[in-house]
């Protein structure tokens, strides 16, 4: 771990962004860089009542333009010698993440949890407990 990248995913909230805090600390204490991923999900639309007005294709692509956009300022605002990655995945969430981990052959995660409880936490289920339960690396869930 101490000579490997530590992976930051984030959605750009918050507690994503209070996460990215603890992953630069932790990047700065061991001198290693940052991967920050983000993970777009698939579009969907329900072809009998026409949601979309775009082809799948063309909100993939508009949802990719605005995440790089919103990375990219992410990026800047840290302003930040030590070395810093990211990377845009598609597809499900957990998936995504364990995999680019992998990939990358990252040292530690660091993720953020936005604390869902009770019904909340069954509709929506956690991405952060299935990576920290998941992953080959060590994670550090952040709320």
């Amino acid at each position: 771990m101490r000579n490997k990248a530590i992976m930051c995913p984030t959605d750009f909230s918050e507690t994503a962004s209070h996460a990215l805090g603890y992953a630069y600390d932790m990047a700065k204490f061991y001198g290693v860089g940052i991967l920050l991923v983000h993970v777009v999900h698939e579009p969907f639309g329900d072809g009998n009542y026409r949601v979309l007005s775009v082809t799948p294709e063309q909100l993939m692509q508009d949802m990719e333009d605005k995440a790089r956009a919103r990375m990219d300022e992410l990026i800047a605002r840290l302003d930040t010698p030590l070395p810093v990655d990211s990377v845009i995945r598609h597809g499900p969430v957990v998936e995504s993440l364990l995999d680019e981990a992998k990939v990358e052959d990252v040292g530690m995660i660091v993720i953020a949890s936005h604390g869902h409880t009770g019904l909340s936490h069954f509709l929506h289920p956690n991405v952060a407990e299935s990576i920290a339960n998941r992953a080959a690396c060590p994670v550090l869930v952040v709320k």
